[in-house]
């Protein structure tokens, strides 16, 4: 669903990326999961990732916040209670430091690398605190290649606040217009569209569009649908 041609007058001039589910895969943690909890290693990974995101909301909503990592450990305890998971101090901690190390998708080094040579700059807009995100870019390797790396903590609430996006305008010092904005997650594709963002999102799962009237600039299968914004020269 390709609603802008890649040419000069639709080439944005800078890209940022959402981090959990979009450069890294929230749900890597699921083998980790199994093998505390054998059967259910799956099923924890997507209800935490879902809750995770639940709080988010719920605390935006609210006008409260707590940060990225204390909301990622509450919805951990939640879904260990709802599933009935025997979830000890060690098991947490370990699941925990599993989030902080979570695995990169295996294109994502051969895009960021092809962007820096292109000369587009590549930047991170997330919900993730500081530490979290710092952690998991240098896990990755992707601490060349990604600049600025921004969270929501800077303002003190979530996606898709209209605050958190503004942040990356400030950083680039460029209009939304001239920003692409790039999400698994359809939800978070849509607030950056409304935002003003050129937007793609990576629809890894086949999920159906959001049936809130509003569709990305791009949807896509994989990271690698973002070099389409940026030609070679």
């Amino acid at each position: 669903m390709d609603k802008l041609p890649a040419t000069a007058a639709h080439t944005p001039d800078a890209v940022l990326f959402d981090a959990y589910g979009t450069l890294f895969d929230v749900y890597s943690v699921a083998l980790a999961a199994e093998q505390l909890f054998a059967g259910q290693g799956a099923a924890l990974a997507q209800a935490w990732r879902d809750k995770q995101i639940e709080y988010t909301r719920l605390l935006s909503m609210s006008g409260r916040y707590r940060p990225f990592w204390d909301i990622t450990r509450a919805a951990l305890r939640f879904c260990a209670q709802q599933l009935q998971l025997p979830l000890g101090r060690a098991a947490e901690d370990r699941l925990m430091n599993e989030y902080r190390h979570l695995s990169a998708f295996p294109e994502n080094g051969e895009v960021l690398r092809t962007l820096r040579e292109r000369g587009v700059r590549a930047g991170i807009l997330s919900n993730g605190d500081r530490e979290m995100l710092a952690v998991a870019v240098k896990s990755a390797g992707f601490g060349d290649w990604l600049d600025p790396v921004l969270s929501a903590d800077a303002v003190r609430c979530f996606k898709t606040d209209p605050r958190v996006y503004q942040l990356g305008c400030d950083a680039l010092a460029l209009p939304a217009r001239k920003i692409l904005f790039v999400s698994s997650n359809g939800w978070d594709a849509i607030g950056a569209t409304w935002f003003g963002f050129h937007t793609l999102w990576v629809n890894r799962a086949d999920a159906p569009l959001e049936q809130l009237d509003c569709e990305p600039t791009r949807i896509g299968r994989s990271l690698r649908d973002v070099l389409g914004f940026f030609p070679a020269r």
